[in-house]
């Protein structure tokens, strides 16, 4: 599933006009890397928001530009899996 996510992140900043040639899973989201202000970063957690099924509160933009693309990756792995399990829990 990471991996999928990870295509998927990749291609979505690529269609928002960044360079991601470079890009690899320790590529910084923020300054120190793709360098995404805060509407690329809600921009693309919405992108990443309606393809998974998931939801960002807006106050964590700030804590995903510290994330490596890896780390971001992984969290939404994360939600996606917690978001099945509470689906299957309800069923």
């Amino acid at each position: 599933m990471q991996e999928r996510i990870r295509t998927f992140v990749i291609a979505t900043l690529a269609e928002m006009n960044y360079d991601t040639a470079e890009v690899t899973g320790d590529t910084d989201l923020g300054p120190a890397g793709l360098d995404l202000e805060s509407l690329a970063l809600a921009e693309l957690s919405v992108q990443v928001e309606d393809e998974f099924g998931i939801k960002f509160d807006m106050d964590e933009l700030e804590t995903t530009a510290l994330m490596t693309l890896d780390q971001f990756t992984a969290d939404v792995a994360r939600r996606v899996a917690e978001g099945a399990a509470t689906a299957g829990s309800a069923a």
